[in-house]
């Protein structure tokens, strides 16, 4: 049967990429589904009325999140388009692509830098950006076949556009959710090898299991000491849950 494994992620890759002004610690959760329903992440986020940074799926808007896209789905779009055309170059597709690596270029220069100061280059810089991008999508839907993948491709952003352009209102915010898409590589890879996933039961039991080791290397622990770490302390009388936490936990 065809089930679904949802993933949320919160702070940044590793120690190393987490901001100095911000509490935020590297999680990594997986939460199995039968269902990619909207309701799952309506159940799963419980009220919550945050930023949520998504891809274009639909089902993220029942949600009380403030959603916010994603520009590497946006690039992945004009880059199936220029493979799609194969030999036969197009200048409109250049142009996107280029246009796109000018703001991702922004981001290099602003990644060790705090919020505030991420957020003030970006209203400088990003945003002219963003207002030549969508001058560029509004004019090009008219002279473009919109059931090509470069129309597509076009409408793809159109379409998402106020949530494309959002993670601009707040330093705190990246330019897209590679951060999910890197943490749920492991799964992708492991589910090729499975044999034992043959129940709901089995999914749930790998999604706690992925989830703790997962956020365990995101938070600069090697797997296995943490977990060696996690067993003498869970096994306590009163063990302290709070201090066993990934983002709490010190390990040489």
């Amino acid at each position: 049967s065809k089930s679904y494994m949802w993933l949320y992620a919160t702070g940044a890759d590793s120690p190393e990429g987490k901001l100095t002004d911000t509490d935020i610690p590297h999680i990594v959760l997986f939460d199995y589904h039968a269902s990619r329903a909207g309701q799952c992440a309506v159940d799963y986020l419980d009220g919550y009325q945050g930023y949520l940074q998504v891809d274009g799926y639909a089902g993220y808007h029942k949600t009380q999140a403030t959603l916010v896209g994603c520009w590497a789905h946006a690039r992945r779009k004009f880059t199936d388009a220029k493979t799609a055309m194969g030999k036969h170059k197009s200048g409109k597709v250049e142009w996107a692509l280029n246009h796109i690596q000018k703001l991702y270029r922004i981001e290099i220069q602003i990644k060790n830098k705090t919020p505030d100061e991420r957020l003030k280059i970006r209203q400088e810089k990003s945003l002219l950006l963003l207002k030549q991008f969508e001058a560029w999508l509004i004019k090009s839907e008219q002279e473009v076949l919109p059931k090509t993948k470069l129309g597509e491709a076009i409408q793809y952003c159109l379409n998402q556009w106020v949530k494309l352009q959002r993670y601009t209102l707040d330093g705190h915010l990246s330019i897209d959710n590679n951060r999910a898409e890197r943490a749920i590589k492991p799964f992708v890879i492991g589910r090729k090898a499975w044999l034992f996933s043959q129940t709901a039961n089995g999914a749930h039991a790998s999604a706690v299991l992925y989830s703790i080791i997962e956020t365990a290397k995101a938070n600069g622990l090697t797997p296995f000491v943490y977990v060696m770490h996690l067993l003498e302390e869970l096994s306590q009388p009163e063990p302290d849950i709070e201090s066993v936490l990934p983002w709490n936990v010190k390990l040489g």
